[in-house]
């Protein structure tokens, strides 16, 4: 590496140590929380055993569910291999908790991509078209919309309120517990018997509170993304209330079994260490994403959320000026990564988008957004959303090689 260039890195580091001091004092607490759990319930190898058929006694994804469970803050948990996505795990639970003609209130405006069909496809078995209403108050400046919120929580007693805690494909911010909590007081205030269901995703141990914590029934989540630590090779979680979990598990399988049934041969102990893992890999992903979002920032781009403001989430949006810009920092990103450093990503029609999409995913697990990746769709504004990395050190070279990208048209 050229000394100038390190100097450079190590220029902006020593700028955001107080950032980084911050980042590494949430992941002292959450390793804290995470520990205890895993003393208060006696986890031993047992729990790591796998399973075969109906699964009855799984003495390892019960184990997960308590672990789960006293992190979260919750009184049930449902984790399980069985849930193949985040949007497999979110549908789960919306499906579960709603009927014909209740009402879905998203108060965090539109939905990700992936999530669009599942609750507003035609006749393919979304919640629109099993007669479910629903109706989305968009945030203002990234933040929820109160006055709309409340008059329309008042009127309609909306089923579920549901919160998409990230981004997605768009330019606002991700959410923060401390956003959420006076909310989700007030909601329930005024509507006690709703649901109010969060989208954890990207956003675990980014806090020392979880969504739960803050008055959230339910919160939903991806064990490939930052709560399975690299490790986990499949699979999601829901926690919350026992009334709104005995409803989910119905539709995780059907109403006669629930939970009862469901194995997993492969056995658990990757779940479980990854979940060990996962505060410091969180502490990991975010400080590289700071960096890289600096290195950026003084080429001129916009960085999003700026790196002199908190993130919520473990994704750094980069705003770029042409679509040429946006593919090659994509490519790049693919160059840097362990799997498959060879591949040169391209738009793509991809199953769940709207417009052709470009992903670097170069990661042990497929499509493991805890590992370095990024991905945009390939419409204006050019906006590159990366996520992710198992140690600083290799963030730290990906910065390295973006010193120079505005200049560096190879």
């Amino acid at each position: 590496m050229d000394k100038k260039k390190l100097d450079i890195l190590n220029g902006i580091e020593k700028e955001l140590a107080l950032r980084f001091q911050k980042i590494d004092e949430i992941a002292l607490l959450n390793q804290e929380k995470v520990l205890d759990a895993f003393c208060k319930h006696e986890i031993t190898n047992q729990h790591f055993a796998g399973t075969t058929g109906y699964g009855y006694t799984d003495k390892g994804k019960e184990g997960l569910a308590k672990v789960y469970s006293e992190i979260f803050g919750t009184e049930d948990a449902i984790v399980t291999p069985h849930l193949t996505s985040g949007t497999h795990a979110i549908a789960t639970c919306l499906y579960g908790l709603l009927r014909p003609k209740d009402l879905l209130l998203s108060i965090s405006g539109d939905l990700y991509d992936t999530l669009h069909d599942t609750l507003l496809g035609k006749d393919n078995g979304s919640l629109e078209s099993y007669n479910v209403d629903i109706k989305f108050v968009d945030l203002v400046n990234s933040h929820f919309d109160e006055e709309k919120i409340y008059k329309l929580v008042k009127k309609y007693k909306p089923r579920v309120v549901f919160v998409q805690r990230s981004r997605g494909y768009s330019s606002r911010k991700a959410l923060s517990c401390l956003d959420m909590e006076n909310i989700f007081k007030r909601i329930k205030e005024i509507s006690p018997k709703s649901f109010i269901v969060v989208d954890n995703c990207y956003g675990e141990f980014m806090e020392t509170k979880e969504p739960t914590n803050v008055g959230a029934d339910v919160c939903v989540g991806s064990l490939i993304k930052n709560i399975g630590g690299g490790l986990a090779p499949t699979g999601g979680y829901i926690v919350g209330s026992k009334v709104a979990l005995s409803l989910i598990e119905n539709r995780l399988t059907c109403p006669s079994i629930g939970r009862e049934t469901g194995s997993y041969e492969a056995g658990y102990r990757l779940f479980y260490q990854g979940l060990f893992l996962a505060p410091h890999i969180v502490a990991q992903a975010v400080k590289g994403a700071y960096l890289i979002g600096e290195v950026m920032k003084r080429q001129g781009y916009k960085i999003i959320p700026d790196t002199s403001e908190n993130s919520y989430d473990i994704i750094k949006s980069i705003v770029f000026d042409t679509e040429e810009e946006l593919i090659r920092f994509v490519q790049l990103i693919q160059k840097l990564s362990p799997i498959d450093s060879n591949a040169v990503p391209i738009p793509y029609d991809m199953v769940g988008y709207t417009t052709q999409v470009i992903m670097a995913a170069g990661t042990f697990v497929e499509g493991a957004s805890i590992e370095l990746s990024c991905d945009s769709p390939i419409k204006k504004p050019y906006i590159a959303y990366f996520q992710g990395g198992l140690t600083y050190e290799q963030l730290k070279i990906v910065a390295y090689n973006l010193l120079d990208f505005k200049n560096n048209k190879n």
